[in-house]
């Protein structure tokens, strides 16, 4: 008996647990159930987490969390609760299988069966933003080496373990190069140990429109956290529908299942809604606490019951389906087939193996570290590179010299374009002459000096250079 954490959610989300429950207790999992109140009310309640410290407590205690979706209110500061919970518990990998359920649910892949891994942890989703003059704000796009290499050796892991045959990874490191660069360049490190499997890398771009277009050429994609969220939902969608797809949450310690759906607080309470997403969740999580066979039971019961038509109101389709049914009416018909298999989709055959076990991340000997130059940020109203170039110059001290001007991203000075639009935030670049060391002292005098000036520096950043290699980005035209 495996003692889980359940949370019911919001919106329709009391609905498709309940169904969810009833099906996989009918099939005989052996669970128990703390239950724990997280959403909407919590928030209310003044709580801006969404979850208070004793549910954080049971989720800690039991490891496994089945969540159903909940609601969010917008302003006021709320913080997401699936971001949060994922980053507190180390959930660093999201596991997003889309297959397509030809004739039975309409799409336009009959043959789509991918499987999209996640980063759950960093990239943009730190959520570390600030507004730096009038006129622009910045988030922080955060890309680890521990991050890269535990979600792609998990990929390759998980393609091994389920007989996968090719691991495929989406980035856009032909424009970011530091970020994005770092994971195609872990990726290619990892590949290199699991030789039986293919891989291959492709630009996000023209990868989310081959996976959009040709999805059978695919067969897992590893990306970066919001590339991954984005396309696990156009993958979900174009299988059949976002409302089939669940998700698992992987930690080393916890783990989290839940659909990939909203809330729907507009179908709450109409015994409508769909619960094959958190059933696929649920599903999820059976194979990972080691009841196996009852998650095939499930998963072939629910394709029998998808196979003979009784479809909820999302899928249903004249000429397809047989019979619209409410959310019980089908909970009750999927326990009705519980030990039946499909005759024309594919019944499934989970593997016995345990859940993923990979080791440890094992930091790297340092790299030598030189600082080799600065940004300095500046809030200026004017439009005119040269000019704040006039402004700046004076600020340079022996030794240390503007070396550029950029406007977001792009080189303004020297020989900027007067096309150019300018906002009124500004990087100056510094870096020393021929033969001159770089000092934090350096810097402090260059922001001593700006104050003295009255030139608006709002941010600085160090540029290195690691093991002599430049680690930060040329200007845009430099």
């Amino acid at each position: 008996m495996r003692r889980i954490t359940v949370a019911k959610g919001d919106g329709i989300g009391p609905e498709i647990m309940d169904a969810t429950l009833s099906i996989i207790k009918a099939a005989g999992a052996q669970i128990e159930i703390d239950e724990i109140e997280v959403g909407e009310k919590v928030y209310l309640s003044g709580n801006t987490s969404g979850i208070a410290k004793e549910s954080w407590d049971i989720i800690r205690r039991n490891k496994i969390f089945l969540k159903a979706p909940i609601t969010t209110p917008q302003g006021g500061g709320y913080k997401s609760l699936n971001v949060t919970t994922r980053k507190f518990l180390g959930l660093y990998a999201n596991i997003r299988p889309c297959m397509s359920l030809h004739p039975f649910v309409s799409t336009k892949h009959p043959k789509m069966d991918i499987v999209i891994v996640r980063e759950n942890e960093e990239d943009l989703y730190a959520g570390i933003e600030h507004q730096q003059t009038d006129e622009v704000v910045q988030c922080l796009k955060l890309i680890s080496r521990p991050g890269c290499e535990k979600i792609v050796r998990y990929a390759f892991e998980y393609a091994k373990q389920h007989g996968r045959k090719k691991v495929t990874c989406f980035t856009k490191d032909n424009i970011m190069k530091q970020t994005d660069g770092l994971f195609h360049e872990v990726f290619d490190e990892i590949a290199k140990e699991y030789p039986d499997i293919e891989n291959e890398h492709w630009i996000i771009d023209i990868g989310a429109a081959k996976m959009a277009d040709t999805p059978e050429a695919f067969d897992v994609i590893v990306m970066p956290n919001l590339y991954g969220d984005v396309l696990s939902d156009v993958a979900a969608q174009i299988a059949g529908s976002v409302g089939l797809a669940g998700s698992a949450n992987i930690g080393e310690e916890c783990a989290m299942f839940e659909a990939i759906h909203g809330s729907a607080p507009r179908r709450a309470g109409q015994n409508m809604a769909n619960p094959s997403g958190l059933l696929q969740g649920a599903i999820q999580m059976l194979t990972h606490i080691g009841q196996v066979k009852v998650a095939e039971k499930v998963q072939n019961a629910w394709l029998k019951t998808i196979e003979e038509g009784i479809h909820t109101y999302d899928i249903y389709k004249e000429g397809v389906s047989t019979q619209k049914v409410g959310t019980k009416e089908f909970a009750e018909a999927v326990i009705r087939n519980l030990g039946s298999v499909p005759t024309r989709l594919k019944p499934v055959h989970f593997s016995e193996e345990k859940s993923l076990v990979l080791p440890k991340y094992q930091r790297r000997q340092p790299k030598k570290k030189d600082l080799v130059g600065v940004d300095l940020f500046v809030h200026w109203g004017g439009m005119e590179a040269d000019k704040l170039a006039e402004m700046i110059r004076p600020i340079e001290k022996e030794g240390v010299q503007l070396n550029m001007i950029t406007n977001r991203g792009i080189k303004v000075y020297p020989d900027g374009f007067p096309e150019t639009f300018c906002t009124d935030h500004w990087r100056c670049r510094f870096k020393p002459t021929e033969g001159k060391t770089l000092l934090k002292t350096d810097i402090i005098e260059l922001l001593q000096q700006a104050e003295e000036k009255g030139i608006d520096v709002i941010k600085t950043e160090n540029l290195y250079a690691f093991d002599g290699k430049p680690a930060y980005s040329l200007g845009q035209g430099q």
